[in-house]
């Protein structure tokens, strides 16, 4: 029997997970930080590195409170967060300003640039992210930084990602050069590939902007995979935590990658992690770049495979500001479209709110719903926005497959979908393909397992996973359903390719608002048109 601590930090809280080898999760401890937002800046998202670490001690310390055990007994702890995350730090790893958080936009007009500048030499790096560098990825948020920031630059050291630093910061590591790098956040956001030697070179980098002149140098440190051990629980974190000093600390991850393996991702699964955003995640045996994803990285999410991460930049945040600007609780909301079948609003919600993570990764796109009439509610804009986001991950899982990414299965992760019955429902019908949904929360637990893979408790991934993943229950898709999920899709194709691609062809959008209000009346008689 061997006891571990799992660290999850997302976007709005850490939660921190006391896991038994044998009996499972035994406790945790939840608690939240603040997310700055500007009202009249919506690309804003930022936190504090101060926040992060007072919630961290708190969270330790209700979980062990809960699981009721000494804290003495913990053998090893591991962390995954948000990404990209990133904060530039000093000589000695202090940051030097709040995180740039994952879903921090201000950095589009770096994206472009660097996309640009990628494209112009023929980059190989650009490849294995799909095509297209993001708004949400590292570099681009650094230069934004660096370009807004003079009076702070000749104080930057390094930049780092979220999880590398809390890592860092737990083991007691002040030494750039001594500081450990997540492979799975350096290679999908920051361009690191090891076959293509590290990072983009100084030329290219300096070739950007001269703000990254000497930048290659100062990324500096171990870049490893998340079965290497980055370091042990120093003495005042020990303390702060209230567990064992020297306690082994793997190499972190990104939160939605370990998500994936705590709910069981193996060879041939894809697993949506449903929370604020959508992380569509897959493994694979083979590396084959993706136009569109959000990266292809070797050693990713499990780091014996190539992991392949796609996604959406708005899910659970997109339903959130439909209740808010409602002004009714999203829970209240969720039960009245408790009875709602696939299509029956007439609605059709392009969930682009927060912009195009892939495939088109184009932030500059905005929300869009066709098909309103003057009956119409928050809860049917509820209702098209869940079919928004399973239209929209249909088109990703379509990428995959073409590029030979096999789907054996497809698992709903994350909060959301244990809390929604109507969602799982609506993506069974649009993806049509069973849904399979952990039966018992699975934040935190990919974290466990690493956690148990640093202390020797488990030889392998897939040994720690048979012994502590939970069994799903399964969502079969509804004939019905999926006949009319279907028209919905090839409607949301063309305009999906219409209104997200800047240069795009002219289309027939004439049958679109008739389709929907036939479609709406077929759902609503089921029983005679099925």
């Amino acid at each position: 029997m061997s006891i571990v601590a799992g660290v999850d930090f997302g976007t709005q809280s850490v939660r921190v997970s006391i896991v038994d080898s044998e009996r499972g999760r035994l406790g945790s401890g939840l608690c939240a930080y603040p997310l700055h937002r500007r009202r009249e800046d919506p690309d804003y998202a930022a936190q504090s590195h101060a926040d992060h670490l007072a919630s961290l001690e708190k969270a330790a310390r209700q979980a062990l409170q809960t699981a009721g055990i000494e804290g003495q007994r913990v053998e090893a702890l591991a962390i995954d967060t948000t990404g990209s995350t990133i904060v530039p730090v000093d000589d000695r790893l202090q940051p030097l300003d709040d995180y740039y958080l994952w879903c921090d936009h201000r950095s589009w007009r770096e994206a472009a640039q660097i996309t640009e500048a990628a494209r112009r030499v023929n980059l190989p790096a650009l490849e294995w992210c799909g095509g297209n560098y993001s708004s949400e990825f590292a570099l681009s948020k650094l230069l934004h930084w660096l370009r807004n920031n003079p009076h702070r630059r000749s104080q930057m050291a390094t930049a780092v990602e979220h999880c590398d630093l809390m890592t860092a910061v737990l083991c007691g590591i002040n030494e750039p050069s001594q500081l450990p790098r997540s492979v799975c956040a350096m290679g999908h956001k920051w361009m690191w590939n090891a076959s293509l030697g590290g990072l983009p070179s100084e030329e290219f980098l300096s070739s950007v902007d001269p703000l990254f002149t000497g930048l290659r140098d100062r990324l500096g440190g171990r870049f490893d995979r998340s079965n290497a051990i980055a370091g042990h629980l120093s003495p005042e974190w020990a303390s702060r935590l209230g567990m064992r000093n020297g306690i082994p600390l793997p190499v972190g991850a990104l939160d939605a990658h370990w998500d994936a393996v705590g709910a069981g991702i193996g060879l041939g699964d894809i697993v949506n992690v449903i929370g604020t955003s959508t992380c569509v995640m897959a493994i694979t045996g083979t590396t084959t770049l993706i136009p569109g994803v959000f990266g292809v990285v070797e050693g990713s999410i499990h780091p014996g495979y190539t992991g392949i991460e796609a996604g959406l930049s708005a899910a659970g945040d997109l339903f959130d500001a439909i209740a808010r600007r409602a002004g009714v609780p999203l829970e209240q909301l969720s039960k009245s479209i408790e009875g709602y079948r696939t299509g029956q609003t007439g609605l059709l919600r392009m969930a682009w709110d927060n912009g195009d993570r892939c495939v088109l990764s184009n932030p500059h796109l905005g929300g869009m719903t066709l098909g309103w009439n003057l009956q119409h509610t928050a809860a049917d804009e509820l209702f098209a926005a869940i079919e928004g986001t399973a239209l929209h991950t249909r088109n990703i899982l379509a990428r995959l497959a073409e590029y030979g990414v096999p789907i054996r299965r497809v698992i709903n992760a994350g909060g959301i979908p244990r809390r929604s019955s109507v969602l799982n429902q609506v993506y069974a019908n649009i993806l049509n393909v069973p849904i399979l949904v952990p039966k018992d929360d699975t934040t935190s637990l990919g974290s466990a397992i690493f956690a148990f893979l640093a202390a020797g408790a488990f030889k392998t991934v897939e040994e720690a996973q048979e012994a502590l993943c939970p069994e799903y229950i399964t969502v079969e898709p509804a004939p019905p359903g999926v006949r009319i999920g279907n028209e919905l899709y090839e409607l949301f194709l063309k305009l999906y390719n219409a209104f997200g691609r800047e240069q795009s062809a002219a289309v027939q959008v004439g049958e679109v608002l008739p389709a929907l209000r036939r479609l709406s009346h077929e759902a609503l008689h089921q029983e005679r048109v099925d």
